[in-house]
């Protein structure tokens, strides 16, 4: 984790604190399960309640008892025991270390989701009050880089919205399916620990119960995972290009705003630079790339190796305070990004009404001519315009061939802006559930 693409709540959930803190809850709750079944008594497993809860662990004795024991776990359960005195010897009755790597694992992802989840609400919100901001205010769409024809701002942002909609609903899934928890013992069989322990453990950390477990949670439920918070970089990235696109002196219709006292080039003092977007782009590069190790860790050997664990480690933190620090970033952006309509109609117009060369071209076709020969008279006036700057409607009403098919009015009123925005409405209410 690097502090400068980072915020506090979400690398809280990765710290060695947290990391002991649900360590202990796990082998509590077994406690408690082992204590109502008979196996330990339950003096001992109130006693490892009281004590552990009013204790601070101390990660460096840990890490210290660690390099002795080249044993992470075990260097927590002998800190643990330095706490609780002797009813420690409880502690851990017939659990096997990934049972408490496994299951902590998966609750700090529930955690990150939770917080994930949050971000995408917050940005949400930001692109549905952009959108309806911009619902009626006409730009050029472009397909290949080059104009198409006309849209809105609005329709551009209500895409984004409805795209990240889908990331939600899909992280809402993902959470759900890394939501489980195993305490089946070394090899999954609940050999020395009854099924009911684990069933209670599930509860009480907000889990489920794994079906089968061998010695690991199977980890294509990571792999999902990691794969989603991929999907929505990729998202992230989408509309960070958009804006790069749109910031481009040659076309400006929108940009990130400036700040006063902002500079964007230590050389150039006039330069205003897309950095936060830029940054966007190479932090959804770098959340995407944890992806394939995730999938590459769910071919472990037998029953278990830890191959997954070093991977994990890393790309736990990762890619959720990575992904984290992007979506509140992107929040900004989309937040306070200065969007010029004027600029954009100017665009539109750059190349003097061709954007209504469908509407020409359907028209003919209607009337009576081939598509061929629509598109070949269509197009001969259209590269007039391309090449030798003439406007598009003229050259047409200047052509015999056309205006024999099409009286003027009906060649004029093939240049109303209205028209492309005429079911705007619908789409905001498909996507929105409302219009205004």
């Amino acid at each position: 984790m690097i502090p400068r693409y980072s915020r506090p709540e979400m690398v809280d959930v990765w710290s060695q604190e947290t990391k002991y803190r649900i360590w202990f809850e796990i082998e509590a709750h077994a406690c408690d399960a082992l204590a109502e079944l008979g196996v330990i008594p339950e003096s001992a497993a109130k006693t490892i309640w009281e004590k552990g809860n009013a204790a601070t662990f101390d990660v460096d004795r840990i890490d210290a008892i660690e390099r002795e024991t080249k044993h992470d776990v075990i260097a927590f359960l002998t800190h643990l025991a330095e706490i609780v005195g002797p009813d420690a010897r409880f502690v851990h009755q017939g659990m096997t270390s990934s049972d408490v790597l496994d299951t902590c694992f998966n609750v700090q992802l529930t955690k990150a989701a939770d917080l994930l989840l949050a971000d995408l609400d917050g940005l949400l919100a930001a692109l549905e009050r952009r959108a309806f901001e911009h619902r009626d205010t006409i730009t050029i769409g472009r397909s290949h880089g080059i104009h198409a024809e006309p849209t809105t701002f609005g329709v551009k942002l209500a895409l984004a919205y409805a795209e990240f909609q889908r990331c939600r609903e899909r992280l809402v899934a993902a959470r759900a399916e890394i939501a489980t928890c195993a305490i089946s013992g070394a090899v999954g069989t609940f050999a020395n620990i009854d099924p009911r322990v684990e069933e209670h453990v599930a509860k009480a950390m907000e889990l489920e119960a794994e079906p089968v477990s061998t010695q690991v949670i199977p980890r294509d439920r990571h792999a999902m995972f990691f794969a989603t918070l991929g999907v929505i970089a990729s998202s992230v990235e989408r509309l960070a290009t958009e804006v790069r696109h749109l910031q481009r002196t040659e076309v400006l219709e929108a940009e990130e705003y400036f700040s006063p006292g902002q500079k964007g080039s230590s050389a150039m003092p006039h330069k205003r630079n897309p950095v936060l977007t830029e940054n966007l782009t190479g932090l959804a590069r770098m959340v995407r790339s944890y992806a394939l190790p995730a999938m590459e860790n769910v071919a472990l050997w037998h029953e278990r190796d830890i191959s997954h664990s070093s991977v994990e480690r890393m790309i736990g933190p990762d890619a959720t305070v990575t992904l984290d620090f992007a979506l509140v970033r992107l929040t900004g952006v989309v937040d306070k990004l200065l969007v010029y309509p004027e600029r954009m109609l100017a665009n539109l117009n750059k190349f003097k009404g061709l954007v209504h060369s469908q509407r020409v071209l359907l028209a003919l076709t209607q009337a009576g001519v081939s598509r061929e020969d629509s598109y070949r008279l269509v197009q001969r006036n259209a590269m007039r315009v391309w090449e030798e700057d003439k406007d598009f409607l003229t050259e047409l009403l200047a052509d015999k061939e056309v205006t024999a098919a099409l009286p003027e009015t009906e060649i004029r009123e093939k240049f109303d802006l209205g028209y492309h925005t005429k079911h705007v409405g619908t789409i905001f209410e498909r996507v929105f559930g409302r219009t205004d």
